[in-house]
């Protein structure tokens, strides 16, 4: 039953995985790296930054990549310039 609509990122996601879907939490785990805490702090100071054009879903996929360097950030949010990207950068790295 779906209670609630909300973007999770897949760290987030696996919290929510029972038991019984054992081969899906090991698959998840071999792509990340971080905790669901980790994520979801990393997720608040990038809503913080409040970016007007940066989606929620744009949000979720920095943390779900956690990119390295301009040009991935890039990838995934289009349209930011040189300080919008270094504001995230500097989250992400944090971590």
């Amino acid at each position: 039953m779906i209670i609630e609509k909300k973007a999770l990122s897949i760290a987030e996601a696996r919290e929510f995985i029972d038991d019984e879907n054992a081969d899906m939490k090991g698959f998840i785990k071999k792509f990340v790296e971080i905790k669901s805490e980790t994520a979801e702090t990393i997720k608040e100071k990038l809503i913080a930054l409040d970016l007007l054009k940066i989606k929620e879903e744009h949000i979720i996929k920095l943390v779900d990549f956690l990119p390295a360097d301009e040009e991935e950030v890039s990838k995934i949010c289009s349209g930011l310039n040189e300080d919008e990207i270094k504001k995230i950068l500097e989250i992400i790295k944090e971590y």
